[in-house]
Protein backbone atom coordinates (compact mmCIF):
# COMPACT_ATOMS: atom_id res chain seq x y z
CA UNK A 1 0.00 0.00 0.00
CA UNK A 2 1.35 3.43 -0.95
CA UNK A 3 1.94 5.74 2.01
CA UNK A 4 1.46 9.42 1.27
CA UNK A 5 2.23 12.58 3.23
CA UNK A 6 0.67 15.88 2.20
CA UNK A 7 2.17 19.08 3.58
CA UNK A 8 0.72 22.57 3.19
CA UNK A 9 2.95 25.52 3.96
CA UNK A 10 2.82 29.27 3.54
CA UNK A 11 5.93 31.39 3.12
CA UNK A 12 6.26 34.93 4.39
CA UNK A 13 5.87 37.18 1.31
CA UNK A 14 9.48 38.36 1.48
CA UNK A 15 10.74 34.74 1.44
CA UNK A 16 8.66 33.21 -1.36
CA UNK A 17 11.52 32.83 -3.82
CA UNK A 18 13.88 31.34 -1.20
CA UNK A 19 11.28 28.80 -0.07
CA UNK A 20 10.39 27.95 -3.66
CA UNK A 21 14.05 27.32 -4.50
CA UNK A 22 14.56 25.16 -1.40
CA UNK A 23 11.44 23.09 -2.16
CA UNK A 24 12.57 22.56 -5.76
CA UNK A 25 16.01 21.51 -4.54
CA UNK A 26 14.49 19.22 -1.89
CA UNK A 27 12.30 17.48 -4.47
CA UNK A 28 15.34 16.65 -6.61
CA UNK A 29 17.15 15.24 -3.57
CA UNK A 30 14.26 13.31 -2.01
CA UNK A 31 13.13 11.69 -5.27
CA UNK A 32 16.40 9.75 -5.12
CA UNK A 33 15.67 8.23 -1.67
CA UNK A 34 15.18 4.49 -1.56
CA UNK A 35 11.49 3.45 -1.64
CA UNK A 36 10.35 6.98 -2.52
CA UNK A 37 7.87 6.81 -5.39
CA UNK A 38 7.76 10.57 -5.87
CA UNK A 39 8.06 13.89 -4.10
CA UNK A 40 5.91 16.58 -5.74
CA UNK A 41 6.00 20.30 -4.95
CA UNK A 42 3.20 22.64 -6.01
CA UNK A 43 2.56 26.36 -5.72
CA UNK A 44 -0.88 27.97 -5.49
CA UNK A 45 -1.51 29.88 -8.75
CA UNK A 46 -3.65 32.47 -6.91
CA UNK A 47 -1.42 32.98 -3.86
CA UNK A 48 2.32 32.59 -4.50
CA UNK A 49 3.04 32.30 -0.77
CA UNK A 50 1.22 28.93 -0.55
CA UNK A 51 2.87 25.61 -1.36
CA UNK A 52 1.95 21.96 -1.12
CA UNK A 53 4.22 18.92 -0.98
CA UNK A 54 3.00 15.42 -1.80
CA UNK A 55 5.43 12.73 -0.67
CA UNK A 56 4.71 9.18 -1.90
CA UNK A 57 6.44 6.14 -0.41
CA UNK A 58 6.17 2.41 -1.05
CA UNK A 59 5.02 1.91 2.55
CA UNK A 60 5.00 3.77 5.86
CA UNK A 61 8.38 2.37 6.91
CA UNK A 62 9.91 3.80 3.71
CA UNK A 63 9.81 7.23 5.33
CA UNK A 64 12.88 6.20 7.38
CA UNK A 65 15.08 6.72 4.29
CA UNK A 66 13.72 10.24 3.94
CA UNK A 67 14.24 11.07 7.61
CA UNK A 68 17.76 9.61 7.59
CA UNK A 69 18.81 11.55 4.50
CA UNK A 70 21.44 14.11 5.65
CA UNK A 71 19.64 16.77 3.59
CA UNK A 72 16.61 16.49 5.89
CA UNK A 73 18.60 18.06 8.75
CA UNK A 74 19.11 21.22 6.63
CA UNK A 75 15.52 21.55 5.45
CA UNK A 76 13.57 22.62 8.55
CA UNK A 77 16.22 25.04 9.88
CA UNK A 78 16.19 26.82 6.52
CA UNK A 79 12.45 26.76 5.76
CA UNK A 80 10.67 27.08 9.12
CA UNK A 81 11.86 30.64 9.94
CA UNK A 82 10.65 31.74 6.50
CA UNK A 83 7.07 30.51 7.02
CA UNK A 84 4.06 32.65 7.92
CA UNK A 85 2.59 29.81 9.99
CA UNK A 86 3.30 26.21 10.98
CA UNK A 87 3.34 23.52 8.32
CA UNK A 88 0.17 21.43 8.12
CA UNK A 89 1.15 17.78 7.64
CA UNK A 90 -1.31 14.91 7.10
CA UNK A 91 -0.66 11.22 6.47
CA UNK A 92 -2.61 9.04 4.05
CA UNK A 93 -2.78 5.53 2.65
CA UNK A 94 -3.68 5.39 -1.03
CA UNK A 95 -6.64 3.24 -1.99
Amino acid sequence: MVYTIIVHLQAKPEHVEEVKAKLTEAAAVYRQDKETLDWHVMQDPKDATKFAIVERYEQESSQQYHLNNPYWKTFDPFVVPKLAKRMDLTRWEEM
